[in-house]
């Protein structure tokens, strides 16, 4: 279903049409929309293009029609929508359609609520710390802020020359460029991410399918590979080529071969291979210690704003 409201854009009064999100014709316009968004030097206002394409080229959760795309006559000029799961709302808007954000905000009411087991409606919308005007519409309209949510999206900047990356005797870093062994890659990933025990076979023909997304490179993504030749450590790396950015996802190390300075190296040789590539900054969206003690700094925190219905 399409809706329309009308808009004042420089004196002009435009038509802005709302409509759900069709993955096939949208999800590439989506990410062009979010790279001319994005201002070098500045806090960016909406995700990263490489957020976008890691989260929606192979992840299929229901209700993708849920995500609301707002557009003039031609242009994307706004988003809303989930990351994994309804009940959770993000924004992505046009410089020139900030005075949108009321109007989207009801669309995320309407559209991305969940429901609790007795049946009550919520919604956890995420909000820029430096976005105060945002910050005081959801307020005015009975949202409440949780101040222990912050999601941080942290930079660092890519020094010329970059320092040598030392690793453990023994131990090799590799791209996937010389060594794309699927069975080892799928099982770092689950180690790395917590799981149980030996990962299940059926997921290999997933982690071969995430390498089809349209920026996936096979000489950015880093591995460890331990002296017994099993991978041990995992760095996703994303270059953004029209910004020259590079943007880390996703990053798992084995438990048994933590604190060994193995993520760290992976992560500083994806991102020297995006220096190389003319890239002058990286981002991550963590704020944890890990990232600190590579080089990261903190720029601005998304915190959940809840509203129950």
């Amino acid at each position: 279903m399409v809706s329309i409201i009308s808009t004042i854009l420089k004196g002009v009064c435009i038509s802005i049409h709302i409509r759900p999100y069709n993955r096939e014709e949208d999800f590439n316009r989506v990410g062009d929309f979010l790279i001319s968004t994005y201002k070098p030097g500045e806090n960016p206002q909406n995700w990263l293009q490489p957020r976008w394409e890691y989260m929606h080229y192979l992840f299929f959760p229901p209700n993708l029609e849920k995500i609301g795309i707002f557009e003039d006559s031609e242009n994307i000029v706004g988003v809303v929508h989930f990351e994994d799961k309804l009940g959770d709302a993000y924004f992505e808007i046009h410089p020139y359609f900030t005075h949108l954000k009321s109007e989207m905000l009801t669309y995320a009411e309407n559209n991305l609520y969940a429901e609790l087991g007795n049946g009550r409606r919520y919604i956890r919308v995420f909000i820029n710390d430096f976005d105060s005007e945002f910050e005081s519409i959801a307020h005015s309209r009975g949202y409440k802020k949780d101040t222990n949510s912050a999601e941080y999206m942290s930079q660092f900047v890519i020094p010329d020359p970059f320092p040598s990356i030392k690793l453990p005797d023994g131990f090799l870093l590799k791209s996937l460029e010389d060594d794309n062994n699927l069975r080892k890659i799928n099982r770092v990933l689950h180690r790395g991410f917590n799981h149980p025990g030996e990962p299940p076979e059926e997921n290999i023909e997933f982690r071969k399918n995430i390498q089809k997304a349209p920026n996936f490179r096979k000489d950015l993504t880093i591995v460890v590979e331990a002296p017994h030749g099993d991978f041990v450590s995992f760095c996703g790396m994303w270059y953004e080529k029209t910004h020259k950015i590079a943007y880390v996802e996703p990053v798992a190390t084995d438990p048994d071969y933590r604190f060994m300075g193995l993520g760290k190296a992976a992560v500083l040789e994806g991102i020297r291979r995006c220096g190389e590539l003319g890239a002058a900054v990286a981002f991550v969206g963590s704020g944890l210690a890990f990232y600190e003690a590579i080089g990261f700094q903190k720029m601005f925190a998304y915190y959940v704003w809840r509203k129950y219905f």
